[in-house]
């Protein structure tokens, strides 16, 4: 028996059900949570370049990650990059891939992008629409074909735009606050 069996065995079934009687920690952040991820509201998805958005779900200032969905309607090359962290994907709807390799993420897969790495994502033409959970951890570095940078892009980079954007549709700057922690 391991110590949460034993854990849960001594505690009587009408203690288990208790809520945690205690206040939390004054310095942890609220909980971010967002029942629909893929939003009806078109003004949520921030535009990257033609045809391609964002959705943030977590920009953490913190720590410095960011959480969002990638959503591409057009086929061809987005960017070639790197990453000086790990990276995490999940693939909601059609596929993507990289130049770099032979594999292609399709729906319901999952991608673990290994930090240093330079890579150039591709969505082949017969993908109508992409979408893809992504967390990035520290920054993506934009380069050319021989790893020259081209510029950058970190959780910073992303409030700004965000920030932006959200004003300019009219929801203002403020509302990508609640998205930061």
């Amino acid at each position: 028996m391991n110590v949460v069996d034993l854990a849960l065995q001594r505690e009587s079934d009408e203690q288990a059900r208790l809520p945690y009687r205690h206040p939390q920690p004054k310095e942890s952040p609220p909980e971010l949570v967002i029942s629909s991820v893929i939003p009806e509201d078109e003004r949520l998805w921030v535009p990257q370049q033609t045809n391609v958005w964002m959705r943030p779900l977590l920009l953490c200032a913190s720590r410095g990650y960011w959480m969002n969905l990638l959503r591409v309607r057009k086929s061809g090359v987005l960017s070639r990059h790197r990453h000086p962290q790990p990276v995490h994907a999940y693939v909601l709807k059609g596929s993507w891939r990289y130049l770099e390799h032979d594999w292609v993420a399709q729906e319901g897969g999952y991608v673990y992008e290994a930090p240093g790495e330079t890579h150039t994502l591709v969505v082949d033409e017969h993908v109508e629409e992409m979408i893809t959970l992504f967390q990035v951890n520290g920054a993506m570095i934009y380069v050319d074909p021989d790893g020259n940078t081209l510029g950058h892009e970190d959780v910073f980079t992303k409030i700004d735009l965000c920030r932006r954007h959200y004003a300019s549709v009219g929801l203002g700057e403020e509302f990508v606050d609640q998205f930061i922690r």
